[in-house]
């Protein structure tokens, strides 16, 4: 079967496999979570195999208020076990700056503790995520993307199926949630999900640096 034409059950089980195998081989394994749509999603399947696996997130100081009551509300809801870190960048960084390399350094420092770690990442958010791998090394460290060929469609109808709660600023229009600074909503469905995030800079639609850069040597 070509890759990105499974149905979406072949998705999900594709998903826990990769779980599975990830926790198996990685005892001092870690999920990053954001706590958008795709974090949810993950989390949620992740913590089939491993409801005590440690979760973290980095949060700027710039963040959406909404988002960080949700994450609080979530990690007490589904008891996680559960560590969040501020990135500090203050309000008057650039839309082109923000959620750069603070956010990144803050990554590199928790994630020193771990071998492997698993990322909500997927291919259809943005170009830029066009080639990323189910697996990847980077270093001495790997990052596990398991619901890498989810579509969009694919998130919204894993979180309906499961009755997982939502971030409530989707309802706003947002499509892909960074800070308060650097993200817009785009409800334009003919353009990436990531087409919202520094928008009118050159890094529209791209990326932080933490899954592009080396985060543990």
């Amino acid at each position: 079967m070509c890759i990105g034409m499974e149905t979406f059950i072949e998705k999900v089980a594709k998903a826990k496999q990769l779980i599975e195998e990830g926790i198996e081989k990685f005892p001092s394994i870690t999920v990053a979570s954001s706590f958008g749509k795709d974090s949810m999603v993950l989390l949620h399947l992740v913590r089939q195999v491993k409801p005590d696996i440690p979760v973290f997130t980095v949060f700027m100081d710039t963040e959406f208020p909404e988002t960080i009551e949700f994450s609080r509300r979530i990690a007490k809801d589904w008891n996680l076990n559960y560590r969040e870190l501020f990135a500090h960048q203050g309000k008057d960084v650039s839309i082109e700056d923000c959620c750069g390399q603070a956010k990144v350094e803050k990554h590199k420092e928790i994630l020193q503790d771990f071998d492997a770690w698993f990322s909500g990442i997927r291919k259809t958010e943005g170009i830029t995520r066009a080639n990323f791998e189910y697996v990847e090394e980077k270093g001495s460290l790997t990052k596990i993307n398991p619901i890498l060929d989810f579509t969009e469609l694919n998130v919204w109808k894993y979180i309906a199926i499961n009755e997982i709660p939502a971030n409530p600023k989707y309802v706003e229009g947002y499509r892909s949630l960074g800070c308060a600074i650097c993200t817009v909503p785009e409800e334009n469905e003919n353009l990436p999900e990531r087409q919202g995030r520094w928008k009118g800079t050159s890094r529209e639609g791209g990326e932080c640096g933490i899954h592009t850069q080396l985060l543990k040597g």
